[in-house]
């Protein structure tokens, strides 16, 4: 039975909360209990529990030692589907959903708090406008009534659902923290950088760089400034545009090969260096504040820290406790088997349902064994290079796997004509005209020049990859649900993810248990999202005591 009851915290640490008919009217009175964790935790019956915003809520309860298995988070569905309505970027706090059913003024969202070093949530102290619980008990049931509206409801249910889920997910990471090791951090520093100079602190392998890199010009260069490096090498007969590696490679200058390195040394002095260390890691964990569905697109971000951005020298820090052990995953090819799924291409669903390397799959179907020819014909139709010898790589792409083709060109068709596209389960794209962030979605930049046509050409690579990128994210929310429930009777964290990945800590003995938990959790999530399909969403999985070691 799926017993639902809303909760809001009320000033002082207590609760109000209410039992729940299924179309979220009041299934008995309204109560008040002076305790919000043992309002929770006094009622284990309780399948699903219905609040505001679950960064508000679940890390006190956590912080209590009340766990929920599932939750509906109200802020979280608005903005799903809003932008399911094609009004995404409108404000989605239930202040805000109340005040469009009630015809009051509209009131902006309030900022994301950023993260502050050494704390648990980056969202946690987030200031809302009030609002009185039976107003949010009236939001509620009429975002249970819109979900109805969308093009496909169940699949928009199972969204807000499993996106729901993720916000539990996240704040249990971040609880937990990903394990560091600070001595091996700064071993690691002083191997790389060498050992801080007194005054300036800056480290003595920059300061031997830059002075090598002064010397190749004959004068005093700061590596550090781009604008002063461009000027050094036009003074020396190079006009360079920028001083990215790939440009600087293209010349010869004696200057080249040790601002590389210093550019390489310097960004993990500033960005993983002794000072983030000292911000960032307490107690032997980092907590990034992981933020779901971030991006457009749906894949999760965090608030602070770069967590999502570890280089992978600094993964050596990434050290699990004594008598524990990390189990790092990763998703195989993901995308071209997410568009396996979706475009319902028998003959690619075929190629994906084998666990083993895909591209090499495709190569024999369609490119003569070339699995690199093969690799850059799949990676192109979902990115959008489709021009010179991408456009040829795509006609035989088309050849073999007609439908997936289709399905992107579609999708890049419809951006362009500024329609909305959506997801698998219906997470949908900005609508036409509206600012897009490149950045959200991967894939190499495409130079093109200023024309009128340029944004609706911009926006088409962007849908195109979209209806992939989103769909992953929607796998991957099931996936993460999944496997929290199997990792429930365990000792076994949850305390990395990112788009492809996740991280396990547990006791060394649970490991192959663990290991096989992400495999079936990445099944039941692939039977979940889209449905009996032949497509495997295969992990490779790794047991190791650090992070680096899985690379």
């Amino acid at each position: 039975m799926d017993e639902r009851w809303a909760i809001a915290p009320e000033e002082g640490g207590g609760a109000v909360l209410v039992a729940l008919h299924p179309d979220g009217q009041p299934a008995g009175p309204v109560l008040r209990e002076p305790d919000l964790a043992a309002a929770v935790g006094s009622r284990p019956q309780v399948t699903r529990w219905v609040w505001r915003a679950s960064a508000e809520i679940y890390p006190r309860l956590l912080a209590s030692g009340v766990r929920v298995e599932r939750c509906y988070d109200i802020e979280n569905s608005e903005g799903l589907l809003l932008g399911h309505a094609g009004r995404l970027g409108e404000p989605r706090s239930a202040a805000a959903a109340w005040a469009r059913m009630s015809g009051a003024p509209v009131p902006p969202d309030p900022p994301l708090r950023a993260v502050v070093p050494g704390e648990q949530s980056s969202l946690f102290e987030i200031q809302e406008e009030p609002i009185a619980f039976e107003a949010l008990l009236s939001v509620y049931a009429d975002q249970l009534r819109r979900h109805g509206d969308a093009e496909h409801p169940d699949r928009m249910r199972l969204l807000t659902a499993s996106e729901s889920s993720g916000m539990l997910v996240a704040a249990e990471m971040d609880r937990a923290g990903l394990p560091w090791s600070a001595s091996a951090h700064r071993e690691m520093l002083t191997e790389l950088l060498g050992e801080r100079f007194g005054g300036t602190g800056e480290p003595r392998r920059l300061t031997e760089l830059a002075d090598e890199v002064s010397a190749a010009f004959g004068r005093r260069v700061r590596p550090d400034l781009p604008a002063d490096v461009l000027k050094a090498f036009k003074q020396a007969g190079y006009q360079l545009k920028t001083t990215r590696r790939w440009e600087l490679e293209t010349i010869d200058h004696p200057a080249v090969e040790p601002l590389i390195e210093y550019k390489k040394l310097y960004r993990i002095y500033t960005a993983n260096g002794w000072s983030w260390l000292n911000d960032w890691v307490h107690d032997g964990r980092f907590r990034p504040g992981f933020v779901p569905g971030g991006t457009v697109s749906g894949r999760w971000i965090t608030n602070g820290g770069g967590g999502l951005q570890i280089p992978k020298v600094i993964r050596r820090a990434v050290v699990a406790d004594p008598g524990w052990s990390l189990v790092v995953a990763d998703a195989s090819q993901l995308e071209p088997r997410i568009l396996a799924a979706i475009s319902r291409d028998r003959a690619l669903m075929e190629v994906a349902s084998d666990p083993g390397d895909l591209y090499k799959a495709v190569s024999d179907q369609a490119f003569s064994g070339d699995r690199a020819m093969a690799k850059l014909a799949v990676l192109g139709a979902i990115y959008g290079q489709t021009s010179g010898d991408g456009l040829k790589n795509l006609a035989m792409l088309r050849k073999r796997f007609p439908q997936a083709v289709a399905y992107v060109d579609d999708a890049a068709r419809a951006g362009e004509e500024g329609k909305l596209v959506r997801t698998w389960l219906g997470r949908t794209c900005p609508p036409g005209g509206a600012p897009l962030d490149d950045a959200t979605l991967e894939g190499p930049p495409v130079d093109e020049p200023q024309t009128d046509s340029r944004h609706a050409r911009a926006r088409g690579r962007f849908t195109r990859n979209f209806v992939v990128q989103g769909s992953a994210a929607d796998w991957a929310l099931l996936m993460l649900a999944a496997l929290r429930q199997a990792l429930g009777p365990l000792k076994a964290e949850l305390v990395f993810f990112q788009h492809d990945e996740v991280i396990v800590h547990c006791p060394t003995e649970e490991a192959p248990e663990v290991a096989a938990a992400i495999q079936t959790a990445s099944d039941l999530a692939g039977t979940l999202t889209f449905g009996p399909t032949p497509t495997r969403f295969a992990f490779s999985t790794a047991t190791v005591k650090t992070y680096a070691e899985a690379k």
